[in-house]
């Protein structure tokens, strides 16, 4: 009678109709007629381990991934419909909510029926009379792995809608209809019950994947401990630790949803989880990614190409989780320039719709690695004025090419990430001897090589992001091959970054300073205390909790700039008020020549309205029908 409730439950949520694909974490079950069947060996439970990962947002694609456009790191052209880049817009409403995650409607996953799958899993698995052929160590793993997942998805449901509803059993189809209007959770209920979740997944989960042929992607004990790091950094930040915006934020018995105390403790616990995070990945093999090859390449080249392959280099050392069942490919495409001449016409495969904004570009350091703005030598208040590079430009900007200054002595993170008109591009497929010479370039003013085809794909803001694409592509005649990736959903730099900035809000400033570095060295970059001392016009601004906060916050956004990051951290850091309720500006794209070019664009002025838009709102219908609900606060 038990299973039979179950599977009535499962088919109310349609929990294993998903479509399958060929990606192996992407795997369905069958459809079975019973979950006797679901879990009568081992073969189609493994299929129910698979549907547990299904769930996975799909932040390999533009439409997915609302970090990618839903803040100021990328622009589009205007006919574009993203679902995400409404919320940049400030579109968000409560009617229909765009990546509506609670339910799975407009471009996001459902992740509540992900929930209840992780539940139906876990409830069958643990039981040893079910699965009879699978051995007690792979048995204990599995466990394992949805425990993350389910810890993972309500992690994603906490850092969007703050409180909400732990759903940690499934009810009985035979519940009384009261049972299922569900209460949301205050804040520290649910990040003790998620990080509660993910310590019962590490202790039965592996250190690394032995068998990468067939398991790649799928969780690891350093992954398991490297989220509840970002879990309890999340935690201790501003958003949601006392918060003075939702002190009156409660539910409808009058019980406190967000803890109006703050509590210096939260970093601590943060700390600590950091640091264990670090010393199970280290233990595992995992490293800042270096760049190794055997064709003749310069050294400002090969330090651009470990910026880029420690994002898009398939399973390298950096990467700690990565999605398996989401292969960044078709992202590649919207991402990259007609920087291959013998297809200058060709859209379809460089579509060229996902494009950095000069905000964005604004907030590379300069050589010295610091803020353009902090820095004398780089002349700031000139920086949209007209210079020629010279030879020793020559890896960044093509010689003898006419361009802002702005694009001159930038840190190597800037070239790497960043193509702008004059820019170099390296590819694999750039020449024939695979040098960095006479390799890919950027031509982007008006009648030019990269300028605007057509009225739909273009560059809207005259910069493209190399970043996320691979450097092995090759431009076809009307489309592209690549070398897809897993999306690194975690990477070691991340982790480092956020035990930085633990271990400053903790008051350890000293300490956070050395883990800036590790990723700053890998950057090509000096120390932040000699940076700061020798090149600074705010030469202490290190020694300063809140100076130190500014750079840790700058260095996120530079080092995991496109990576989806800087979304959440604005808002974690609640400061997306102020820095979301801005312009957009793009170059001046329709320009041939070089004065007009750069002279910077107004493309959408942004509008962040706080507290409301710091958390989603729960969809209005929700709430007629579950009357225990209560919206988040200015919904």
């Amino acid at each position: 009678m038990r299973l039979k409730r179950i599977y009535i439950i499962l088919l109310l949520f349609s929990c294993a109709c998903l479509q399958a694909c060929k990606d192996y974490l992407d795997l369905v079950p069958d459809n079975v007629p019973t979950l006797e069947n679901a879990f009568r060996n081992r073969i189609e439970a493994e299929k129910y381990l698979y549907t547990c990962y299904s769930y996975l947002p799909s932040h390999h694609t533009a439409n997915g991934n609302v970090g990618l456009l839903g803040a100021d790191e990328f622009w589009t052209p205007t006919f574009s419909t993203y679902d995400p880049w409404q919320i940049a817009k400030g579109f968000q409403n409560v009617n229909d909510p765009y990546m509506n995650f609670w339910e799975g409607t407009r471009g996001a996953s459902a992740l509540y029926k992900g929930i209840r799958d992780c539940n139906i899993f876990l409830e069958n698995v643990s039981n040893r009379e079910n699965v009879i052929d699978l051995n007690e160590a792979m048995r204990r793993r599995w466990l394992g792995e949805v425990m993350f997942l389910k810890a993972y998805y309500h992690f994603y449901l906490f850092r969007m809608y703050g409180p909400i509803v732990i759903a940690d059993n499934n009810l009985a189809i035979t519940a009384p209809r009261d049972d299922f209007k569900q209460k949301r959770a205050p804040v520290d209920s649910v990040v003790n019950y998620i990080s509660r979740l993910l310590d019962s997944a590490a202790v039965n989960l592996p250190g690394e994947i032995t068998d990468r042929t067939t398991e790649l992607g799928r969780v690891t004990r350093p992954a398991a401990l490297s989220l509840k790091a970002k879990v309890l950094v999340t935690a201790a930040s501003p958003l949601f630790n006392g918060n003075p915006d939702y002190v009156n934020f409660r539910d409808k018995d009058g019980t406190h949803l967000f803890n109006p105390a703050y509590s210096a403790a939260k970093w601590e616990l943060a700390a600590e989880a950091c640091k264990e995070a670090i010393e199970m990945c280290e233990e595992n093999g995992a490293r800042l990614y270096s760049f190794a090859t055997f064709y003749n390449l310069n050294d400002t080249t090969k330090r651009q190409m470990s910026i880029r392959n420690s994002v898009s280099e398939r399973w390298n050392s950096e990467l700690i989780w990565g999605l398996s069942g989401r292969q960044v490919s078709d992202l590649q495409g919207d991402l990259l320039a007609r920087i291959d001449q013998r297809y200058p016409t060709n859209i379809w495969g460089p579509r060229e719709r996902l494009t950095p904004t000069l905000e964005i570009a604004n907030l590379f350091y300069s050589d010295r690695g610091i803020p353009i703005n902090e820095d004398p030598n780089w002349k700031y208040s000139t920086r949209y004025s007209i210079a020629t590079a010279s030879r020793k430009d020559r890896f960044n900007i093509i010689e003898g090419y006419e361009t802002a200054r702005f694009n001159f002595d930038r840190e190597p993170r800037y070239y790497a990430n960043i193509a702008f008109d004059g820019g170099i591009w390296y590819m694999e497929n750039g020449n024939g001897d695979k040098s960095d010479v006479n390799t890919f370039t950027v031509r982007a003013k008006k009648g030019q090589a990269q300028a605007q085809v057509g009225a739909y794909n273009y560059s809207v803001t005259g910069l493209w992001a190399k970043k996320l694409v691979n450097w092995k592509l090759v431009v076809t005649e009307s489309s592209y091959r690549t070398e897809t990736f897993p999306w690194p959903e975690i990477r070691l730099a991340d982790l480092y970054l956020l035990y930085a900035e633990a271990l400053n809000e903790a008051g350890r400033g000293d300490e956070a300073i050395l883990w800036i570095d590790k990723v700053r060295e890998r950057a090509g970059l000096q120390g932040v205390k000699y940076s700061w001392s020798n090149y600074s016009t705010n030469k202490n601004k290190f020694a300063s909790k809140a100076g130190l906060r500014d750079i840790i916050q700058q260095e996120r956004g530079i080092e995991l700039a496109f990576e989806g990051h800087r979304f959440w951290d604005l808002r974690r850091w609640k400061i997306a008020d102020r820095v979301l309720n801005q312009g957009i500006h793009g170059w001046n794209i329709d320009q041939e020549g070089a004065v007009g070019y750069y002279r910077p664009r107004l493309l959408f002025t942004q509008q962040f309205v706080a507290p409301r838009d710091y958390l989603w709102p729960l969809r209005q219908l929700d709430l007629s029908i579950n009357t225990n609900l209560v919206q988040n606060p200015g919904w």
